[in-house]
């Protein structure tokens, strides 16, 4: 694993990405400048952009342009920015902070950070409607839609709160887990491909490949929520076993999980077998998620 080349790489896509993003949002000022100071209060909140790397590596991948990689890398950020708004609400998970500053509803209050969420969410599915990514528009919103919406991390939202302080089962953690964060992963690969025409059976390789990355990824979460304090992970450390959470330590141990999480990575790596060397940077991104601290 090259840590170095990783590192550089994601440095590379944060500028890149966060240049972007400054160009989609609404500019300060005017009758909803408090909506807009929200949007961009948590857009830039110094987030590691992996969902956004993730279409970009795809693309790369899959031969593409990167002109028409970057809007659906911005919408997938504006998509799990309006999530992680909406995620910190006291009728959610109710978290004062997020990356290690007062969460949006805090500095800005319940309704603006509502509304702040609703206009992300919307502004995602605009980037993909218009140029350059309007050839590829339909397949992109479908594709976005399906890994954000009911069927993907909003159900897994849903079951998360419902099933709190249930009984911990394999069964509902899978449930939670693959829904709540690899769905959205897994569309971000599927984004890349679409808006690099790969061919179907290549877009679905690399989403069993995000979607397996994601599940390795959340289950390294649960084990840092119980493991980590919360300057580390700039936000509240221990909330999952407080609330009942049904998380992978809950059901299998921490030593369990921590082992269930690199054989999810193991078998996300396997899937990218028949891209050989080119795909080193995505392997090096599923190392680096089961071995992260924060």
């Amino acid at each position: 694993m090259s840590s170095e080349r990783l590192a550089a790489y994601l440095r590379e896509v944060r500028r890149e990405v966060d240049a972007a993003l400054e160009r989609l949002l609404p500019a300060p000022g005017g009758p909803a400048g408090r909506l807009v100071e929200a949007m961009r209060y948590s857009v830039f909140a110094g987030g590691k952009r992996l969902r956004p790397a993730l279409v970009l590596l795809a693309s790369e991948l899959c031969g593409g342009a990167r002109e028409l990689a970057l809007p659906p890398a911005c919408a997938v950020e504006l998509v799990h920015t309006y999530s992680l708004i909406h995620d910190d609400l006291p009728a959610m998970d109710d978290d004062d902070f997020r990356r290690g500053r007062p969460s949006c509803h805090k500095a800005f209050g319940e309704a603006t950070a509502i509304l702040a969420g609703d206009a992300l969410l919307t502004l995602a599915f605009e980037v993909l409607a218009r140029p350059p990514c309007e050839r590829h528009a339909a397949v992109l919103v479908a594709a976005l839609a399906r890994g954000a919406g009911a069927a993907g991390m909003v159900g897994g939202q849903e079951a998360d709160m419902d099933l709190a302080g249930e009984e911990p089962t394999a069964e509902r953690v899978s449930f939670i887990h693959s829904h709540k964060t690899a769905a959205l992963m897994g569309a971000s690969l599927r984004l890349g491909a679409l808006a690099a025409d790969a061919p179907e059976a290549t877009g679905e390789r690399l989403g069993r490949f995000g979607e397996l990355l994601g599940l390795a990824f959340q289950v390294t979460d649960d084990a840092l929520d119980a493991e980590a304090t919360s300057e580390q992970l700039g936000k509240t450390a221990g909330k999952d076993a407080l609330c009942g959470k049904i998380t992978y330590p809950a059901v299998f141990g921490l030593a369990e999980s921590r082992r269930r999480a690199g054989a999810f990575a193991e078998q996300a790596i396997a899937e990218l077998a028949p891209f050989g060397p080119p795909a080193d940077l995505l392997r090096d991104l599923a190392a680096y998620v089961v071995g992260r601290n924060m």
